[in-house]
């Protein structure tokens, strides 16, 4: 299984295999039909709560890991680790922060 990540907003690409949008919320300004999506998974984003609190500051991130893996639940990285069975997953997210996001800490669990 190859799981990687990827900003929703690049270009999709044949490489990309599933694409899995892991936000709470759409991302602004793009069109569902730009994303070609093959599934959103609002259930494995971060809660609103913790989102807000994080706010993409760097200071916070070790922090914001720390609490979003205690958040996630067994079945729903079960899930996204079935749906790499044998198959490319790009995780999407719209941060713009490429390393400090949910889908970075979401391909790290998935790697282990």
């Amino acid at each position: 299984m190859a799981f990687r990540i990827k900003r929703v907003y690049d270009p999709p690409a044949k490489s990309d295999g599933m694409r899995v949008l892991v936000d709470k919320l759409w991302p602004r300004g793009l069109k569902k039909t730009d994303a070609k999506l093959d599934l959103w998974m609002k259930e494995v984003a971060p809660s609103t709560e913790l989102r807000k609190w994080f706010g993409h500051e760097p200071e916070k991130f070790a922090e914001f890991k720390r609490r979003y893996k205690k958040e996630l639940s067994k079945e729903a990285l079960g899930e996204l680790r079935k749906l790499g069975n044998g198959k490319t997953v790009t995780l999407l997210y719209g941060a713009k922060d490429a390393e400090m996001n949910q889908a970075a800490v979401l391909l790290a669990l998935l790697k282990r």
